[in-house]
């Protein structure tokens, strides 16, 4: 996200100008030496250098930028053309030319997409909804979608073919499913405590032959509920793939970066801080405890125990059965790859396995499954968090549960009422980084309202 503000064109277009070179070189230290003193206190170095650290995997480096306007008479906004995606850059600036306002955010232009609704078989408001969350992604969008009403299941799969958006069978195809592989990674934990294999206050520290660094202690549920201290992304994640990220990111860097390169975020105070580092580490560590690779206690403790026979832990060998993942100008990309941070985002399956799985919760004699939902964390007045399973209130309770991923070629949601059996699920193959990624999730929660009405 970005405000760029600035009190004369040409102060505004000098300090984009700098923001942009710094950005592209890599030097996020000069960025933040030209915040104000204010700005420094709001984004502190280290969460600065993550930021844009983060920014750069996503959406690569700027290529252009144009002014577009002036907001609030101080924010001046750049459509700013990213490798990635287009996102709009609003800056302020003080009076010495110091940026004391930064945020970046997608880029919406003016004009609406013409996409064409040929979903005739669709229930009406069905169609509608899913025709306004999709009209303005690429061609060669797909995305599958089920819902469920009291358990039972109706499939809806979409593709997006000359600015026509058409009805297509793809709930056998399959999806990266990016960060729901979270819920799966905290169902494993939860079947081992259930096992009494583990204790969700035990220690992963007592699975490494080596002190963490500053003699930190982390236990199981802490990476379960994002509440470890853990940061987003370890430092020593080499972001120059933005391809593959995680591809070469193996054994040997995290046990680097949990000796030497730890350091937490929290200090006193537990708070939640999502983290693809913490779950990722959950997973290694559930596997070292069984003394197994964990993709081996995945296959074993969810996908043949629920069933889910194509969900899978690696592309190869199912090449003719992916949805292509595209970036957010549709064009196809390949597929991420997992080494040791696996249990954060590396699980790809389908529609039909998931709704299993999401079946499989409306079981009440599922203790394992029942402990994933259980909170374990108040984030705030609308959101709690079990294990994996982010737990959201609705007009009656905290009644629904839900989680989404996001990849580069991909984006997925899962929202259920475990108490009335109904659930919507949708994988896509729209790029985690796509300025419109928003629009799966909303419409998730709006395909949910109606399943419930």
């Amino acid at each position: 996200m970005s405000n760029l503000v600035f009190s004369q064109n040409d102060r505004q277009n000098k300090v984009f100008a700098g923001f942009k070179e710094n950005y592209n070189a890599g030097n996020f230290e000069n960025i933040f030496n030209s915040f104000s003193i204010e700005m420094q206190r709001a984004l502190p170095l280290g969460k600065a250098k993550e930021f844009f650290g983060g920014l750069k995997l996503q959406a690569g480096n700027i290529k252009d930028g144009n002014f577009i306007k002036l907001e609030n008479s101080f924010f001046a906004v750049y459509k700013t053309y990213f490798e990635k995606s287009i996102l709009a850059v609003n800056i302020s600036i003080d009076e010495n030319s110091l940026i004391n306002g930064l945020n970046i955010k997608p880029f919406i232009e003016d004009d609406k997409s013409k996409l064409i609704n040929d979903l005739l078989d669709f229930p009406v408001d069905v169609a509608k909804s899913i025709h306004s969350k999709t009209k303005d992604f690429p061609d060669k969008t797909q995305l599958s979608i089920a819902t469920l009403k009291n358990g039972n299941v109706n499939y809806y799969g979409i593709i997006i073919e000359n600015d026509t958006i058409k009805s297509i069978e793809n709930q056998n195809r399959i999806f990266e499913i990016g960060s729901i592989t979270k819920v799966f990674t905290a169902t494993v934990l939860a079947s081992l405590v259930i096992d009494k294999d583990l204790r969700l206050n035990n220690y992963v520290n007592d699975y490494y032959p080596f002190a963490f660094n500053n003699n930190t202690k982390i236990n199981f549920e802490d990476l379960a509920n994002h509440t470890s201290g853990l940061p987003r992304l370890p430092k020593n994640l080499d972001l120059s793939n933005e391809l593959n990220p995680y591809k070469n990111y193996g054994e040997k860097e995290l046990h680097e970066y949990l000796d030497k390169l730890l350091e937490m975020e929290n200090s006193t105070e537990k708070k939640y801080g999502y983290s693809n580092l913490g779950a990722g580490l959950l997973g290694h560590t559930l596997g070292l405890s069984q003394k197994v690779n964990f993709t081996d206690l995945l296959e074993k403790r969810i996908f043949s125990k629920y069933k889910m026979k194509n969900s899978y832990s690696s592309v190869k060998g199912i090449e003719n059965k992916i949805v292509k993942g595209l970036d957010s100008k549709g064009e196809e990309l390949s597929n991420w790859e997992f080494d040791v941070l696996f249990g954060g985002g590396g699980i790809l399956s389908n529609t039909e396995d998931l709704v299993k799985f999401a079946q499989a919760q409306f079981d009440k004699s599922n203790k394992e499954l029942e402990l994933t939902r259980d909170p374990t964390f108040i984030i705030n007045d609308k959101m709690k968090i079990g294990l994996g399973w982010h737990i959201l209130k609705t007009d009656n309770d905290f009644n629904w549960i839900w989680h989404n991923g996001g990849t580069g070629g991909y984006s997925s949601s899962i929202v259920l009422d475990v108490e009335k059996k109904n659930g919507v699920i949708i994988l896509s193959n729209v790029s985690g980084f796509n300025p419109k990624t928003g629009n799966i999730d909303k419409l998730c929660f709006e395909l949910m309202k109606l399943v419930e009405n």
